[in-house]
């Protein structure tokens, strides 16, 4: 007998249907046969279903079985497709009827005793279960909330594999699992620590105010102590909350990537990431044999933050460029390509020598001119070049340090970049901001009067700015113009711009 049950494959943070089709035939020797490029997980689920079914208090006859997984020519990873093959099983012996089967998509790993068990990727399976218009999607407890997100499609949550069969065969009533979504986001909490702790480094706040405003990227160079993590860690507090499509969209990275927290429904807030310097490429950008989300994608929409840069392996730094550039990283192997998001706001922290007191007028630097230019050479032109802003953070002085608070605080800050990006959603038509301009648009946005030419001629030529250094010096003056609430450019907005390209000229 034939029966068949709708499931997902994961591909990259998508989903794509795959129809289990199970056909149990009792001539010829008991045998069991599984198609359709079935990874290794994926073939170990026999073992897995025949005992759970067994324990479960359901026995199949002696039969030669066949399992095909379609479409046959896309890889089939995990353990997801437990569930869907113990009821395809259960319909091909006849104890379930295949009419209560269509139009149900499942998923979830079972135990050998029959529990279903949590799997990732369920948020990119439930939205490829509703663009199938599939009548109701079947999934684990623990993944339930976060199936619900998706509108127009009813999720139930059995909690084992005996509780899945009564209900399909309508033997027990199962609530649809539902979510208040306007309760989720009035319950993100507080954006994190406040910029009121951080006294003196107005500059440098300043800075991030520029950055968190047009989306650019930033580099902060200072002796140890300065307060370049301590920055960092705050700039989630300043940035625009997620719109609901940019938290479905980190949603989708963290589940497919098994890191979305059990029982969340949604990643509401920003990611802030910081990984450490001994990371590989596969770690930062994402691969592996089975290809999993690196950081840059678990940084999506939210703050890569990389301490101590320089510390990090030369060619782990250089497979930032395509991300910080496109905003997406794609993963080739031999069988399949997979594109993941990776648009972020890459904030890196470095000092400025190997002993780290250059710029220090307390401490004496002991570091030779040559390791001097050994320990930057390893942050190489064209990735510094992507980087907008270089900021000086120096120790900070005691007049500063004995003050309760810090002179500016997140909210007011938030003010700011909230305004100014409000500027640049009127100004263009398609999404994006100042740090996204490139071409006809740095054209018609940036455009320059003959004192702007003049000054940025030379600034060009004295500092020795290539050409992806200017466009970023035209796109950071856009912003500073938009806090400022000016239409045009000004010498004032690009010799401020041109003042944040510190490792151009060979400055900290």
């Amino acid at each position: 007998m034939l029966s068949r049950v709708s499931s997902a494959a994961l591909q990259g943070v998508d989903a794509l249907r795959v129809d289990l089709e199970v056909d149990l035939s009792r001539s010829g020797l008991p045998a069991y046969t599984m198609v359709g490029l079935a990874e290794g997980a994926v073939r170990e689920s026999k073992e897995r279903v025949l005992s759970a079914l067994k324990n479960s208090g359901f026995k199949l006859p002696p039969s030669r079985i066949t399992v095909n997984l379609a479409p046959a020519d896309v890889r089939k990873e995990g353990s997801s497709f437990d569930l869907p093959l113990a009821l395809a099983l259960l319909a091909a012996a006849g104890i379930i009827d295949q009419a209560r089967l269509d139009g149900l998509f499942m998923a979830g790993e079972m135990s050998l005793t029959g529990r279903i068990k949590p799997v990732p990727g369920v948020l990119p399976l439930a939205i490829a279960a509703r663009d199938a218009g599939a009548r109701a999607l079947v999934v684990p407890r623990d993944n339930a909330a976060e199936a619900a997100v998706v509108k127009g499609l009813a999720v139930y949550a059995p909690a084992d594999l005996a509780q899945a069969v009564r209900f399909v065969l309508g033997e027990e009533d199962l609530d649809a699992v539902a979510i208040d979504l306007d309760a989720l986001w009035a319950e993100r909490g507080s954006p994190g620590p406040d910029f009121s702790e951080v006294k003196g480094q107005e500059h440098a706040k300043r800075a991030i105010e520029i950055a968190a405003s047009g989306g650019h990227n930033l580099l902060f160079m200072g002796p140890p102590g300065s307060g370049k993590t301590m920055l960092a860690c705050r700039i989630p507090s300043v940035l625009p909350p997620l719109g609901f499509e940019e938290a479905l969209e980190v949603t989708k990275v963290y589940s497919v990537a098994g890191l979305l927290p059990r029982g969340r429904a949604l990643m509401a807030a920003r990611p802030f990431r910081s990984p450490h310097h001994p990371i590989s490429d596969a770690g930062l950008i994402g691969g592996g044999h089975l290809p999993r989300p690196g950081e840059v994608s678990l940084a999506h929409r939210g703050v890569l933050f990389l301490d101590e840069l320089p510390e990090f392996k030369k060619h782990v730094l250089e497979v930032l460029r395509q991300p910080l550039e496109d905003g997406r990283v794609t993963i080739s192997r031999a069988a399949v390509s997979l594109t993941y998001p990776s648009d972020f706001m890459l904030v890196g922290a470095m000092n400025p020598c190997p002993c780290g007191f250059l710029s220090d007028e307390r401490h004496a630097c002991t570091c030779a001119p040559a390791a001097v230019q050994r320990y930057r050479s390893r942050i190489s032109g064209p990735l510094m070049d992507r980087i907008d802003l270089h900021v000086e953070v120096p120790a900070v002085p005691y007049e500063d340090l004995k003050r309760v608070r810090g002179s500016l605080d997140s909210s007011n800050m938030r003010e700011n970049i909230l305004r100014a990006r409000r500027v640049q959603t009127e100004r263009y038509a398609a999404a994006g901001l100042n740090a996204d301009l490139s071409g006809r648009e740095l054209e018609e946005f940036c455009a320059l009067d003959a004192e702007g030419h003049a000054f940025l001629r030379r600034a060009v030529e004295a500092l020795g700015l290539s050409a992806r250094a200017y466009t970023r010096v035209l796109r950071i003056a856009r912003t500073i113009a938009d806090l400022a609430g000016d239409q045009g450019l000004a010498a004032p907005h690009l010799a401020e711009a041109v003042s944040y390209r510190g490792m151009d000229r060979g400055a900290v």
